[in-house]
């Protein structure tokens, strides 16, 4: 029988919670599918930071590299001020190990409502691949006031002047910029990512992109995935900026096979593909390194004020988890997973509240677990 070792951070709010339920269903896999889980836990999180002052050391980043994989349920706490466990943990994680995928698949599930009139799951099933460690999301910025750093604020006024020719008001006494940042390597390797899983799938990538007013960050981000593009013949392409492919993903979502981004619009567009697949609660999320540690988790919050009553739907977390098993090679286990998910909402006898029901999360999860198994 085959054995896996896989860390588990439960993290905060709901995390416990839900990250239980999803450990359950791949169990329940392994049982049908032969093989075995041993869960790692790690603390990490508000009621360690609060307790201890630390969010993640590189020692325990270190050791966590060691694994393909690692489970996270949620970051978050409103006893925290907001930015400091996501940034001293989620991200710190996200960049320590280079994952410079995120992976959200939008696939509307069977029995599954959808806010869009008329679509259907054989209309909304594609994946959003977004580039996950560049961009504005590297940490370039900051504050300048007159009395501190006043050569950058004329610099700033002076650049602008001769940009547009107008004058800017000379009594300003504090500007704010955040740096945006790709590179050639980090760029591509991305692209060659959504390329060859398009390859596995129809065959389409559609890049997102803002190039017609960020004409140097995202023109370049463009020249990349056509040389990209040139080597695959047997891909078709498209372009669109952010501000249309929102509108396309509400008006003709079947447009699309593989959609892949620069890392800012990604964030934007995958919450409007979780809603177009159904809400929040339906939405998992991978953290990619093709060739290093990977990081799966719902991408909805932790939502404290739910914490502790087995009242939220684990189902983004439990889809996760079959995303988890598939980067390991466990394929039929984790169609097996998400198929039962699939069955568990068509039956709609065992549902949380916001699917319209009644049931706990651990109902939903033990519901799940039994599909898997056949019972």
């Amino acid at each position: 029988m085959t054995q896996y070792k896989i860390p588990v951070i439960p993290g905060d709010g709901i995390g416990p919670e839900i990250i239980a339920e999803g450990c359950k269903v791949i169990e329940a896999a392994g049982e049908k599918f032969g093989f075995d889980v041993e869960w790692v836990k790690y603390p990490h999180g508000a009621d360690h930071y609060l307790k201890t002052g630390e969010l993640i050391s590189e020692d325990t980043l270190a050791e966590l590299n060691k694994n393909p994989v690692i489970y996270l349920g949620s970051i978050g706490d409103p006893r925290v001020a907001p930015g400091i466990l996501e940034k001293g943990i989620l991200l710190a994680a996200r960049f320590y190990f280079d994952e410079y995928v995120n992976l959200r698949p939008i696939k509307l599930l069977e029995g599954v409502w959808t806010p869009i009139k008329d679509k259907t799951p054989k209309d909304i099933d594609f994946v959003v691949v977004r580039e996950n460690t560049e961009d504005f999301y590297i940490g370039i910025g900051g504050k300048a006031s007159r009395g501190t750093s006043k050569n950058l604020l004329e610099v700033s006024r002076n650049l602008y002047s001769v940009k547009f020719g107008l004058d800017i008001e000379t009594d300003s006494e504090e500007i704010a910029y955040q740096i945006g940042m790709i590179s050639k390597e980090g760029t591509q390797r991305v692209i060659e990512y959504a390329f060859d899983l398009s390859e596995k799938r129809g065959k389409h990538v559609s890049s997102v992109d803002k190039a017609n007013v960020l004409s140097d960050i995202y023109g370049f981000w463009r020249k990349e995935f056509e040389a990209v593009s040139a080597k695959h013949p047997g891909v078709a392409t498209d372009f669109n900026y952010v501000d249309a492919m929102t509108m396309w993903f509400v008006k003709n979502p079947e447009w699309f096979d593989v959609v892949v981004t620069p890392n800012m619009f990604g964030d934007i567009i995958t919450d409007l593909g979780a809603m177009v697949q159904g809400g929040l609660g339906l939405a998992p999320g991978g953290n990619i390194n093709p060739n290093g540690t990977s990081m799966f988790e719902p991408i909805h919050g932790s939502a404290p004020k739910y914490k502790g009553q087995n009242k939220v739907n684990p189902i983004a977390t439990i889809w996760a988890g079959a995303m988890m098993m598939e980067q390991l090679g466990e394929k039929e286990a984790a169609d097996a997973i998400v198929s039962a998910i699939e069955t568990n909402i068509l039956d709609a006898k065992v549902r949380t509240y916001d699917m319209g029901g009644s049931s706990t999360t651990s109902d939903v999860g033990s519901d799940i677990a039994r599909i898997v198994l056949g019972k």
